[in-house]
């Protein structure tokens, strides 16, 4: 860990970082030529060999995914930037944005070339206007030095990169839902199959990839594939789905820490080492009660759990989704597990499409359930009731088209099961909360 040295981040605390000029100056878009004097299958294969698994939360393989395309397409082939970042407490896409747009803008030019696209849409939350802002005139200097539209560095691949600001919604960090978006229509995820890389924006075959991921396939191209998987975490050779945790990840730390932060270390820190060596501690001289890996709609580790190690497969191994964004947010001994659960019920019951009936009903009655108690008027049945409910919901049971409803239910379920004296207590005194919020309020 000691010799571990930043690469996604590498650049970020110089002042003119997000400059065409400093980022040349640092090597930048070598990777790009290098890439263009390979065949796209060899950057294809070169990608799948270094283990690179999506970063935005699924962690499902790179290099794999970008083989789904049809062989021989005609085209036009599309990859799509999911740049929303709307995870609760995530914000790594963000720094990459606004302090390297050129490392993200080199990895789309490399994955372009990869997959034979020659039309990249950067889907970029609404609410980073400073993000969107550095993209764009990352993009023009680009336009105006080579890089971008025809013959790119002189090849005779030509590339157009398109920012789209979202319209602040949660679902649109699922693919199908950003690509409805990008098309102008209701965020409505889509029933699949098709997948997107069959029949995906514009129902032409569509790559989705986030963006730290593509920063990933740079460095990859820059370093190799066996630099990259020299570190991080192998497969567990008692789990054959575990397709092992390979490379830098970028950790948000933030919630009751005295350092919030944004760190880049190998694959498989601990929440602990994580949060005492680079978060400062917990705050207040506290302790930490619960600690969320990666979003909110991962779950919950216990103090008892915070030497599970952050890869993709640590957390499930103590009842959370997954690693998820890797977005760590303390909660502190001192924070009631209620206030906190019914922060995330009222989140998904806003957040929610609506376009699938368990998702709809089910995050709203667990934001109803959530408040009752909250006011002093929960019952003990209340808990189970929650249980059922989330249990009922989801792409985990089969009743909802995307995953946001597994990502709503998952919280309620672990939380109950791991707290549960806590909210018995809660509701046989009767407390109610210092702020009650009405029912059906937002």
């Amino acid at each position: 860990m000691a010799q571990f040295e930043p690469t996604l981040l590498a650049r970020i605390h110089k002042p003119d970082s997000p400059a065409l000029a400093s980022y040349r100056a640092d090597g930048g878009y070598e990777a790009l030529k290098k890439a263009l004097g390979m065949a796209p299958v060899d950057v294809i294969n070169e990608v799948k060999n270094s283990g690179l698994r999506g970063r935005g939360g699924a962690g499902f393989p790179c290099g794999l995914k970008w083989t789904f395309l049809p062989k021989d397409h005609p085209g036009p082939i599309y990859l799509a930037v999911n740049a929303d970042e709307s995870e609760p407490a995530t914000f790594n896409n963000r720094i990459l944005m606004e302090k390297d747009p050129h490392q993200l803008l080199e990895g789309i030019a490399i994955a372009c070339h990869a997959i034979k696209s020659n039309s990249a849409y950067i889907y970029v939350r609404y609410e980073y206007g400073r993000s969107y802002r550095a993209m764009q005139a990352a993009i023009d200097e680009c336009y105006a030095n080579g890089i971008l539209g025809k013959s790119v560095l002189g090849s005779d691949f030509s590339l157009d990169i398109r920012l789209h600001r979202g319209a602040a919604a949660y679902i649109c960090g699922e693919e199908t839902g950003l690509i409805e978006s990008l098309e102008g229509k209701r965020a409505w995820p889509r029933i699949k199959p098709p997948f997107p890389a069959i029949e995906g924006l514009f129902r032409k075959p569509t790559i989705v990839n986030n963006v730290e991921t593509l920063c990933c396939v740079k460095q990859i191209l820059q370093r190799g594939g066996d630099w990259f998987k020299s570190m991080g975490v192998p497969p567990d050779p008692n789990n054959p789905r575990d397709a092992g945790s390979y490379g830098p990840k970028l950790y948000c730390i933030s919630g009751h820490v005295n350092n919030p932060c944004c760190v880049e270390l190998p694959m498989g820190i601990t929440a602990r080492q994580l949060i005492e060596e680079h978060g400062g501690g917990v705050w207040k001289g506290r302790q930490a009660k619960a600690v969320v890996p990666g979003g909110i709609s991962m779950g919950f580790m216990s103090a008892s759990e915070l030497d599970t190690p952050l890869d993709f497969n640590g957390p499930g191994k103590v009842g959370c989704l997954g690693l998820g964004t890797a977005a760590v947010t303390v909660i502190d001994d001192q924070t009631s597990m209620v206030d906190v659960l019914f922060n995330c019920a009222r989140f998904f019951a806003h957040e929610s499409c609506g376009q699938c009936t368990p998702c709809r009903e089910g995050t709203a009655w667990m934001h109803k359930i959530l408040n009752r108690v909250r006011a002093g008027h929960g019952e003990l049945r209340d808990l189970d009731l929650l249980v059922e409910v989330a249990s009922s919901m989801g792409i985990i049971p089969g009743t909802t088209i995307c995953g946001l409803s597994d990502g709503a239910a998952w919280p309620i379920k672990n939380a109950i099961k791991k707290f549960r004296s806590e909210f018995e207590d809660y509701i046989k005194s009767g407390r109610k909360s210092v702020d009650p919020i009405p029912a059906g309020a937002h």
